[in-house]
């Protein structure tokens, strides 16, 4: 058998991605990482490349992957139990990391209980097979993470089964629960907390009184659910994200321990029931190796730096960087839109002008993502800078003086 006829053809789909715009760049292969200095944070190597680079496209928010603590609570759990978990969690693949970090990051949102995953993604995936059913309604906002999307048609959720608002739009949330047909049983209303191509935020507190008003209408009642990946960690006052900013909890929080908090791996924070469900009905829990022991202890360590005063430091340096900056791009007359969050995007609304900055930042040594159709509208394009708690302010003087030499 040959592949021949199958390259030729994959070639074929491929060439059209790059036509329309949708084909990833490769891919740079970090080499090197330099450790912060006086004046300046960590810099990063790429292979073909002898300059260094600020990173302000990481989703790392506080800086914690390079911690000594989770690397030490990772080296001292990988001695005790190896670098893999030997079996899928039914199966004795369940050590005691993870069931501590099932308890920390179930206390840390406020939930009874938790459930992790090798990443959010599939925990939206997991979250979607164990509480969907044929009278489930899905109700979700129009710019709703891929892992939502793909979770809902995975579970195998109809047309006729699902609704999508207006971004943030609370008149469409209620249009979309008036729309559903009285034979259904249970709705979930399932959305980000943070959007991370534009910063910002779902109002969960005014989503959460919607769905009171119809509560009583379906025999599950209403239930709401935000994927927090971006914010769990980067912002609020304590760092619990959207929901701490909104004074408000959702009833189920998905979220991940791959951005703020800096290792890998997702979680499902629900009750003791919805958690339960998940542990019996969730493919991609039950057919999957876990995490490692050391990616456990690594995240139950950044938990407890988040939980304390020196994660109290961190987000207090990582907003006044985030203020720093957006205050630069308004000083410049750059449009922005306003947020709490350190994702800052910069609006461009023109796709070659786009990757023209992009590549410029690029040459003078700052990694930036730029955002074109299709990931964002016509009109929309933008450049998204994301801030990290291990910036100095040197740092983001640099950033803002690039753009200076590129706009001259």
């Amino acid at each position: 058998m040959s592949t021949d006829r199958l390259d030729a053809a994959l070639e074929l789909e491929l060439e059209k991605l790059q036509l329309e715009g949708r084909a990833k760049p490769r891919e740079r292969v970090i080499r090197g990482y330099i450790p912060p200095r006086e004046k300046s944070g960590p810099r990063y190597l790429l292979e073909g490349s002898t300059r260094e680079f600020l990173r302000m496209n990481s989703n790392s928010y506080l800086s914690l992957s390079h911690h000594p603590k989770l690397i030490s609570a990772a080296d001292r759990a990988t001695h005790e139990f190896g670098v893999g978990p030997g079996a899928v969690r039914f199966i004795d693949g369940t050590y005691s990391y993870h069931a501590d970090l099932e308890k920390r990051i179930a206390a840390f949102t406020d939930k009874t209980a938790a459930k992790i995953f090798n990443s959010a993604y599939t925990a939206n995936c997991g979250l979607a097979l164990s509480i969907s059913s044929p009278k489930t309604y899905w109700i979700g906002d129009q710019l709703n993470h891929n892992s939502i999307i793909r979770a809902m048609r995975i579970a195998g959720v109809a047309r006729s089964n699902k609704g999508i608002f207006k971004h943030n739009d609370m008149d469409d949330l209620h249009r979309c629960l008036e729309e559903v047909d009285s034979e259904i049983e249970r709705v979930v209303i399932i959305f980000d907390g943070v959007y991370s191509m534009r910063g910002d935020t779902a109002p969960i507190d005014q989503i959460n009184a919607i769905a009171a008003q119809y509560h009583s209408r379906f025999k599950d009642g209403v239930i709401t659910v935000v994927d927090d990946s971006h914010g769990i960690g980067a912002y609020g006052r304590t760092g619990r994200g959207t929901s701490e900013y909104c004074k408000a909890q959702a009833d189920v929080i998905v979220g991940t321990f791959g951005k703020a908090f800096g290792v890998n791996g997702g979680f499902i924070a629900a009750t003791k029931k919805i958690t339960e469900a998940v542990r019996q009905k969730a493919d991609t829990y039950i057919y999957t190796n876990p995490l490692s022991v050391a990616d456990c202890a690594a995240a139950t360590a950044a938990l407890d730096i988040c939980d304390g005063e020196e994660g109290r430091a961190l987000l207090k340096n990582l907003l006044a960087r985030q203020d720093q900056f957006r205050s630069g791009l308004k000083d410049r007359g750059k449009e922005t839109i306003d947020g709490p969050h350190p994702v800052i995007p910069m609006l461009v609304r023109d796709t070659a002008k786009t990757h023209d900055v992009v590549n410029k930042l690029y040459e003078r040594g700052i990694l930036v993502v730029g955002l074109t159709f299709p990931v964002v509208p016509h009109g929309d394009e933008s450049i998204r800078f994301q801030i990290n708690a291990a910036h100095k302010e040197d740092d983001i003087a640099f950033a803002l003086g690039a753009l200076d030499d590129i706009s001259a």
